[in-house]
């Protein structure tokens, strides 16, 4: 799932690592070689074949009676410190998946983080062999007449060059790859180690097997640094840091033969790999895009379900805690379900990782093995990446890593979504097997993204609100029709709906299932990916009847105005329904949070504020569904050949109805926010600020001018019965400037003004930006419509902070309206770059698959 404090989290472990480390550019590692070898002889590269030094030498007299030697897909031989790779002439030119990744390191970094993948060959040239990276973004029938053209047009790059020291049996080339890995990995590894010292690295492994060679290393880089001044005025010092790194690269032969591709469709939700082919006999380029799936072959291609001749095995770190590796194991295991629909029995198998004394060569960092593994940090997050053959798409591997405080993260997430619902989760800490489920369903979100699936924000807007409190529908169709939306816990349901606790986290949905038949199941008689296309299509098209199968992730166009793809939401896409069902268990929740977060006598209240945070950011994050509802779109993916448009217009009444609800919950103070018992034990005085300033970066967001020009051409395509630009800002300015009106005293609260003065605020620096040409008119005649309603008010105002407040508010609007008056101008940012990284987080612009979390 894309959930923890986030963008500033993540911008300040990079700065940290920045700082710690430094980016470096080196050319590929340098093979040096020993000067008393170079003193030789007369050394031999055949038989009788005379040489000068430099060139190979006699077999015996590199691979020595010293060498410790192990056979596999290459012949690995250690003399002393020097480590050899005896390549045969029959793997020559394979292609091979380089992967490196880090197995120890020094914080902030995360144990398990891999630099990119990349496929390579190894190639000779008389007495050299290099190390070539071999790309495949452009792609051409090896039969063709373009074929030529389009491989010179791939220019593969030499990352690495060896001498050939020596040569074995069957013109098997002996390199030394010492250098390789103990030097600067730049080009082959990561890029952000800083300066690598070979003085104070060394490889400490070397394992080879059929199929593949695993090496782990230990690299200490270090790099000069500015230090804090001592005092202010001065420059900064200098300093060298360093740190040491365990590293893992493993090289596996790919398949000889490619599995055959699944193209991709957008309307199921795959990651893919990208190819422009141009052996197509269509009149342009053709971009080809090929879905990421396991290999899965039935052992008994005519049953309608068989299991598979190789099932995919996920193993279970070691390092989890024992109480939850059953918990993992089911999540695993769960998705079973999926591939029956399928055809496979048993095709995902969980394993607990061997011991040294069951199989001393097994490594978690083995790419052959995939594994869950925990990583022992703060971070709030869980991530399944997968690597896959760019040929085909079939992945090779899982690396999926759960951060040890991704609990703390699911226990309030829990809690402030559904404790009214749960007697379990009304009391800190949660019992084991509450806990258990909860992890169990952040690692089975995470098994989808290694088993290809992307994110679904689409689908959970399919189910309608009210079914959502159904306790038989729930419980036969889950609340979300897919656990790859980042739809949590049914906050929608109602206590007295009676839905199963069971039932409140997400498990394998309809939409799920449906995607891995999609991409997995077999089709007979298909020799190719064209021949699949037609049965692809209507199994796609099966959205038309059932449509909690439609899809829409990340990257979908529509991502930021359709109110029916948001994350953290649950219910429709009307979200006036789901918020509002959503509030009333946040009023019950907060009235939980001193007696749920009570601790031991002499504890701090630190479970008190964690779980304040969390109410206060679901209350933020429901009031953003709400908002994206305005100036919104609703999208329905549709290909060639399906009847009807894919984008409408929300209707007009929907998004006055949304204005609405956000004046008369979002923008007044929100009580259940404000218990004094609450904030006066754990903020002095900056709960009601914080409040505020999420208020004004959601009044912001509302009047933002991507929003009001987005109006403009709906309107100019769809005439003008829908909901104007105009509209829009004179439903907001009702609602913010409500306590003018009437013929009463007026009088405004502290939320209020605070509110207020941040709307002149706003729309008097989008008045100085360029960038708000298009909406400039409409903001000039609001404030001037708004100076008139002020002068009408004032002498009905007795209330002196209120009087304050309103001639401060004239002068704004003077400054903003008489350019010469304002003060210079400032360049106008979006609403969202307003945000911290947490608003970011709450008004649905989550960056990871976890709210601090994708």
């Amino acid at each position: 799932m894309r959930v923890k404090g986030r963008c500033w989290r993540a911008a300040a472990r990079f700065l940290l690592m920045a700082l710690l480390t430094g980016v470096c550019v080196a050319q590929g590692p340098a093979i040096t070689q020993d000067p008393s070898e170079q003193k030789e002889d007369t050394p031999r590269s055949g038989p009788g074949e005379k040489v000068s030094a430099g060139e190979p030498k006699p077999y015996d007299k590199v691979i020595t009676k010293e060498a410790k030697t192990k056979r596999g897909l290459f012949t690995v031989h250690q003399v002393k410190q020097r480590w050899y790779y005896e390549i045969p002439k029959s793997e020559l030119n394979k292609d091979f998946l380089w992967v490196v990744q880090f197995t120890s390191v020094p914080q902030p970094m995360d144990r398990g983080e891999r630099p990119r993948p990349r496929v390579v060959r190894w190639e000779r040239n008389n007495n050299k062999i290099y190390l070539r990276e071999r790309k495949f973004d452009m792609v051409a029938d090896p039969s063709s007449a373009i074929a030529p053209a389009v491989a010179a047009s791939n220019s593969n790059t030499i990352h690495a060059a060896f001498n050939v020291e020596a040569w074995g049996a069957d013109e098997a080339a002996v390199i030394d790859v010492t250098s390789m890995f103990t030097a600067d990995m730049k080009e082959l590894g990561p890029t952000d180690l800083g300066k690598v010292d070979a003085s104070r690295s060394f490889i400490s492994r070397i394992a080879t097997f059929p199929a593949n060679i695993e090496v782990e290393t230990a690299l200490t880089a270090s790099d000069v640094v500015n230090t804090i001044p001592a005092a202010p005025g001065l420059p900064p010092g200098k300093s060298t840091i360093s740190s040491t790194y365990l590293m893992h690269t493993s090289m596996v032969r790919l398949p000889e033969k490619p599995m055959m591709p699944r193209v991709s469709d957008d309307r199921v939700g795959y990651f893919n790999v990208r190819k422009i082919d141009f052996s197509r006999d269509e009149q342009k380029v053709v971009k080809q895009q090929y879905i990421a799936r396991w290999r899965l072959e039935k052992k008994d291609p005519n049953a309608t379900v068989s299991e598979p001749v190789k099932p995919i095995v996920y193993y279970v770190d070691p390092a989890t805690p024992k109480k939850w590796v059953p918990y993992i194991k089911a999540s695993i295991e769960s998705w079973q379900v999926a591939f029956e629909a399928a055809g496979f029995k048993n095709a995902i198998i969980a394993k607990d990782a061997p011991t040294p004394e069951q199989d001393p060569d097994w490594s978690a960092e083995d790419v052959r093995n995939t594994i869950i593994r925990w990583i022992p940090s703060t971070t709030e997050n869980a991530r399944g990446p997968h690597i896959a053959d760019p040929r085909s798409g079939e992945i090779l591997n899982g690396n999926i890593l759960v951060y040890h405080n991704i609990l703390n993260l699911m226990r309030q997430m829990y809690f402030s979504q559904v404790a009214p619902l749960d007697a379990r989760a009304q009391k800190m800490p949660l019992p084991d097997d509450l806990m258990g489920k909860l992890l169990g369903y952040v690692v089975t979100h995470e098994i989808g993204h290694t088993l290809g699936l992307r994110h679904n924000m689409k689908a959970s807007s399919q189910y309608p609100a009210e079914k959502l409190r159904d306790r038989e529908w729930v419980h036969k169709m889950g609340h979300t029709p897919s656990l790859m939306d980042y739809s949590r816990f049914n906050y929608v349901a109602q206590p007295e709906d009676g839905i199963d606790v069971n039932d409140l986290i997400p498990g394998i949905g309809p939409y799920d299932k449906w995607a891995i038949s999609w991409g997995y199941k077999p089709i007979p008689g298909a020799k190719s990916m064209d021949d699949e296309k037609p049965t692809l299509n209507a199994w796609a098209r099966e959205q038309e009847k059932n449509p909690y199968l439609r899809h829409a992730d990340d990257s979908a166009v529509t991502r930021g105005f359709d109110p029916g793809e948001q994350t953290e939401a649950t219910g429709d896409s009307d979200a006036v329904k789901s918020t509002a069902l959503g509030l009333k268990n946040l009023e019950r929740v907060s009235e939980m949070l001193i007696s749920a977060s009570s601790n031991d006598v002499g504890e701090p209240y630190e479970e008190l504020q964690g779980l304040y945070t969390r109410v206060l950011r679901q209350w933020s994050t429901e009031m953003g569904h709400v908002l994206r509802i305005v100036g919104g779109v609703s999208s329905n993916n549709k290909h060639v050949g399906q009847e009807g448009t894919i984008y409408a217009p929300i209707p007009a009444q929907r998004q006055r109805e949304a204005v609405k609800f956000l004046s008369e919950n979002a923008f007044i103070a929100p009580r259940l926010l404000l218990n004094p018992e609450v904030l006066n034990r754990i903020n002095p005085v900056g709960g009601p600020a914080k409040i505020s300033e999420i208020q004004a970066n959601m009044l912001a967001a509302l009047l933002e001018p991507a929003r009001i020009e987005r109006l403009q051409n709906l309107e100019s395509v769809n005439g003008n019965t829908g909901y104007s630009a105009i509209d829009l800002i004179s439903d907001v300015h009702t609602g913010i400037w409500k306590e003018l009106r009437g013929t009463g005293a007026v009088k405004v609260d502290n939320f209020r003004r605070h509110l207020q003065r941040s709307y002149v605020d706003y729309l008097a620096k989008q008045m100085q930006s360029s960038k708000s040409a298009g909406v400039r008119p409409y903001f000039r005649g609001d404030l001037v419509a708004l100076r008139g309603e002020l002068k009408a008010a004032l002498p009905r105002t007795t209330d002196p902070a209120t009087r304050m407040h309103l001639n401060d508010i004239q002068d704004q609007i003077a400054e903003a309206l008489d350019p010469k008056r304002q003060p210079a101008a400032a360049p106008a940012r979006s609403p969202r770059a307003n945000f911290t990284a947490d608003q970011q987080e709450e008004f649905g612009y989550p960056l990871s698959c976890w709210p601090d979390l994708e």
